[in-house]
């Protein structure tokens, strides 16, 4: 594969986060011009909460095609946009604004990220039910997934978190959805078709997520929004218990393919190829 091509013309998109320097998304993105010799560039950019509004207007004027946006700010933005879609509106989240006719427009790619990530299993000779998810978390990654489970048509999502407050919130959007406390997280796996981990445990340098899986059929999928590592304590112990599972790099991927369409007009694909390449900027 060449290097991206750039040149005086090129299009310009980015991730806007705080700090910034762990995400995967230029590698992802960089990736993709390099491959398609698109004239491009995908910038990290590292921006204070505090100067998020200057930042977002000075976008169109710096001829950006368009950007994402994560930790703090993708809620922080949502006034300063001149509209957000009805995903958006009804994750309460922006993680992709993109720029036509100077103004920023806001969407959320993040559940549709998730959904496809584990299409897999929800398909073909294998699936799993949807007759019930457990969901691990009431933050921002975790309205993301409900929305998404909730569009996908799941029967009943049972929402555990350590804020209980947060998860009845949560619940609250969404009729098939339940608030349950943490402490009674494992005892709601029983009959579950999917289980769900939206919080930061896991993440490396983060405590573990514990949870006792023995009441969890073992034909249910479990999955975890956290990439770093790849295979997490919560996947471990679903793989020793004899469960399916799915790692969180395929969200973030997937998540990023509506976003380079719609700035750079290519619809691009993801690979065995990229996930490698992607798998190694992660360990360096």
């Amino acid at each position: 594969m060449t290097s991206a091509r750039i040149t005086g013309n090129a299009k310009l998109a980015g991730v806007i986060g705080w700090p910034i320097t762990h995400s995967l998304s230029p590698a992802i993105h960089n990736y993709w011009l390099a491959n398609y010799n698109i004239d491009g560039l995908y910038a990290p950019l590292n921006v204070h909460p505090d100067q998020l509004a200057d930042v977002i207007r000075a976008l169109p004027k710096m001829g950006f095609a368009g950007v994402n946006l994560t930790l703090p700010h993708k809620e922080l933005v949502l006034p300063m946009l001149a509209s957000i879609d009805a995903t958006a509106s009804a994750i309460g989240a922006v993680n992709t604004i993109i720029i036509r006719d100077g103004a920023c427009h806001g969407t959320n790619t993040d559940a549709y990220g998730f959904i496809e990530n584990i299409r897999p299993h929800l398909t073909g000779k294998n699936k799993i039910g949807k007759n019930k998810a457990v969901l691990l978390g009431a933050g921002g990654a975790a309205k993301a997934v409900a929305y998404a489970l909730a569009q996908e048509g799941f029967a009943e999502i049972i929402i555990c978190n350590r804020s209980l407050a947060k998860a009845e919130h949560l619940a609250s959007h969404y009729p098939t959805a339940k608030a349950a406390s943490w402490q009674s997280r494992a005892t709601h796996l029983e009959g579950a078709d999917l289980l769900i981990n939206a919080t930061s445990l896991g993440l490396a340098a983060k405590e573990p997520l514990h949870i006792d899986l023995t009441a969890l059929p073992k034909t249910a999928l479990v999955t975890d929004i956290v990439y770093t590592p790849l295979i997490t304590p919560l996947l471990q112990a679903a793989i020793a218990h004899g469960n399916p599972t799915i790692d969180g790099l395929g969200m973030l991927l997937h998540q990023a393919t509506p976003a380079f369409h719609a700035w750079f007009g290519h619809p691009p694909t993801i690979t065995a190829a990229l996930r490698e390449t992607i798998s190694g900027a992660q360990e360096n």
